[in-house]
């Protein structure tokens, strides 16, 4: 299903086209409106007047999430606070939070990019959609709820937290589709157990996950615990919020609105922009923001892009699901490790429930890691026999993968925090000033 299929599927050269022109009319929009961005041209002596072919984009600076902090709260609007009618921001757990405004036009835009995502997943007007988010400065909660009631579907706004009522919620209100966090998912289909619901008693079909990262092996758990096709989304509220890309039933990438926004893949180390389907950080500028434009963003996001049409009928390029974060990447004893390598081998073992924390520590010079790993059956506890094989394969496992021996600790069921928003997956106890990543997955 298609939500603007002339948009959807227009030729790549015609996608071109009107990304240079948004590019040049962006550039000096942002030097004649953001102080950041006048300041950042002037020091690299750049004139975006002369902004002649989109490769021309390489000579324009980076943004950061650190240019946000610095100009917190509204140092990087571009219009008078007369014009911003909505407000958003990050959570702030790293520092001060990210502040972004909308104007009426950005919040069109918005709903409108997050309509063609959520229909490009399979979502119709037919569908009851219970959102699990949390409401608030939270940019995913409204950004799909104003996407899907565009869309046509029926929303139902249930917010995150008492897990009880929302599964209530969903076999009473006959809830076809489900947006949460994928972690928050699992909640749900443990509590439905807990409470005797069987997946067939509810009529879920979808899943419109997001807001933190989901492997292959952990989504093949969702769509098994809840009977549901479940599809991922991109986005973060230094960009707009959720809507910059999504998958489609394909599955196959998550397609960008590239009439809204400008990708690129670049080397994180030196800057340089990659090409094609060679793997680097995600950076994004956007094309019709008005209250707060953002000219190449460092997402962190580790990615590559094709430009391959899709089968599906969509031509704009598609992002491969990001492997990890340039800054959430654990760095022990000189080897770069992912979580999300950790979940894809953790997800796959039968005998433990999808929910595990790393907790990175020092011992004199050198750090170590340790995997926490909860086991789907108490039972198993009783048999030691049976539990130190089981952990010697987890850790067999996870060292042919990350290159590195970790230490594999099983753990109770339910024992591991659950949450209603993002999951914690990592616990850093090492001091402060050798920490070199969030605590919160992202």
């Amino acid at each position: 299903m298609f939500f603007d299929k002339d948009a959807e599927t227009m030729p790549r050269a015609e996608i071109e086209k009107i990304q240079l022109e948004k590019l040049k009319k962006t550039a000096v929009y942002c030097y004649e409106n953001v102080k950041l961005y006048k300041d950042k041209f002037d020091k690299a002596g750049f004139d975006p007047a002369k902004i002649k072919t989109l490769s021309d984009i390489k000579y324009i600076p980076f943004t950061t999430k650190e240019d946000f902090r610095d100009n917190y709260p509204f140092g990087l609007f571009a219009v008078p606070m007369k014009k911003i009618v909505r407000m958003h921001a990050s959570s702030g757990t790293t520092g001060k939070p990210t502040v972004v405004g909308y104007t009426k036009a950005d919040l069109y835009m918005w709903s409108d990019c997050m309509a063609r995502i959520v229909a490009a997943a399979g979502a119709t007007p037919d569908d009851i959609v219970q959102i699990c988010f949390g409401y608030g400065l939270f940019t995913g909660a409204l950004g799909l709820h104003y996407g899907l009631e565009k869309l046509g579907a029926a929303v139902v706004p249930s917010s995150s937290g008492n897990t009880e009522k929302t599964v209530m919620m969903m076999r009473d209100f006959g809830t076809t589709a489900l947006v949460s966090t994928p972690s928050y998912a699992l909640r749900i289909g443990e509590v439905m157990e807990e409470v005797g619901i069987k997946p067939e008693e509810i009529k879920l079909r979808l899943g419109l996950l997001g807001s933190e990262g989901c492997t292959p092996e952990m989504r093949d758990q969702i769509e098994s615990k809840l009977h549901m096709f479940v599809t991922d989304n991109y986005g973060m509220s230094e960009l707009m919020g959720p809507g910059v890309s999504g998958e489609c039933t394909e599955r196959c990438g998550m397609h960008f609105n590239e009439d809204h926004f400008l990708p690129e893949i670049i080397d994180p180390a030196t800057g340089e922009i990659l090409p094609e389907g060679q793997s680097g950080e995600l950076v994004v500028t956007t094309l019709d923001k008005e209250g707060l434009p953002v000219l190449r963003y460092k997402t962190h996001d580790i990615t590559s892009i094709t430009y391959e049409p899709c089968k599906c009928g969509r031509t704009h390029a598609r992002m491969m699901k990001p492997t990890g974060r340039t800054d959430d990447m654990l760095k022990i004893r000189g080897v770069n490790v992912f979580p999300s390598q950790i979940e894809s081998v953790l997800m796959v073992v039968p005998e433990i429930a999808p929910h595990y924390q790393l907790v990175v520590g020092r011992e004199g010079s050198a750090d170590n890691l340790e995997v926490r790993v909860e086991l789907a059956d108490a039972s198993l506890l009783d048999d030691y026999r049976n539990l130190d094989e089981l952990r010697s394969r987890i850790h067999h496992d996870l060292k042919t993968v990350l290159g590195i021996s970790t230490k594999v600790s099983l753990v109770e069921p339910k024992s591991i925090e659950r949450t209603a928003g993002k999951a914690k997956r990592v616990i850093d106890n090492r001091p402060k000033e050798t920490a070199t990543f969030s605590v919160e997955s992202k």
